[in-house]
């Protein structure tokens, strides 16, 4: 309470210092104002991450399938509500994404994860002598979507494409690949949930845009890992099953 006997003088150098209080914290709220609605937008934003192989570790660098999906979801003025990132590791096999999921993927709380894997688990059999056989990789599968549920975490899943793009299922490997995408289409199915079924588009797409049979230049540089219309290609279905998953 201000004493009514204070000299006038010192009632208005009072006065004066209270008003320029309360000045100072009405600008500091309007100062504060725009950065707290930015943390907020921010947290609103659905954090997504790409967890697979090194077509996963390519894709999240520039002109990589990661970049281009976040440039098709601001292309549609959904750039606000997205957040992307990529965990990729050259070589990973499904055990190997279950091993790191927690410090890749769960620590970085995301709000959905697509899970891109299985070309290693096949190839690797013949290229180094590895892999993982087919009740293994199930099983591991069923274990890494077990983790997300516990945590409300969305998955969408995804065939592996191509290791060779020959149309006529002279590739090697081009039977085992079915057979894990098989396998893949069957978890989908068990879980309720969405599928992007590389493995079917992208022999659809090379039936009709590989006349020559070539095993690789299409959408691979190597019969596996994507070039620029590859990347293009995953991005494109990439961001149509992200946006429709509800």
């Amino acid at each position: 309470m201000v004493n009514s006997e204070m000299p006038a003088p010192v009632l208005r150098g009072f006065c004066i210092f209270i008003q320029q209080l309360i000045i100072m914290k009405n600008l500091f709220i309007m100062a504060l104002a725009p950065l707290l609605c930015f943390g907020l937008a921010a947290q609103n934003k659905t954090r997504v991450i790409f967890f697979g192989d090194s077509i996963t570790e390519l894709g999240a660098k520039p002109g990589g399938y990661i970049p281009m999906t976040d440039s098709l979801c601001k292309g549609e003025g959904k750039g606000e509500q997205f957040e992307f990132m990529g965990s990729g590791v050259s070589g990973n096999k499904v055990y190997d994404l279950y091993l790191r999921l927690e410090d890749d993927v769960l620590s970085k709380d995301p709000d959905m994860v697509v899970i891109y894997v299985g070309v290693n688990d096949v190839w690797h059999k013949t290229l180094l002598g590895t892999g993982t056989d087919p009740d293994k990789f199930e099983k591991f599968y069923q274990a890494i979507l077990k983790k997300l549920k516990d945590r409300n975490i969305k998955a969408i899943l995804c065939t592996p494409a191509v290791v060779g793009e020959k149309t006529d299922y002279s590739n090697p490997l081009d039977g085992d690949l079915n057979l894990y995408s098989n396998i893949i289409r069957d978890i989908t199915k068990k879980n309720n949930l969405p599928l992007i079924d590389f493995r079917k588009k992208y022999h659809d797409y090379l039936n009709k845009n590989n006349p020559e049979n070539k095993d690789r230049g299409i959408l691979t540089y190597d019969g596996v890992h994507m070039n620029d219309k590859g990347n293009q290609f995953l991005a494109e279905r990439m961001w149509n099953a992200i946006k429709d998953f509800k």
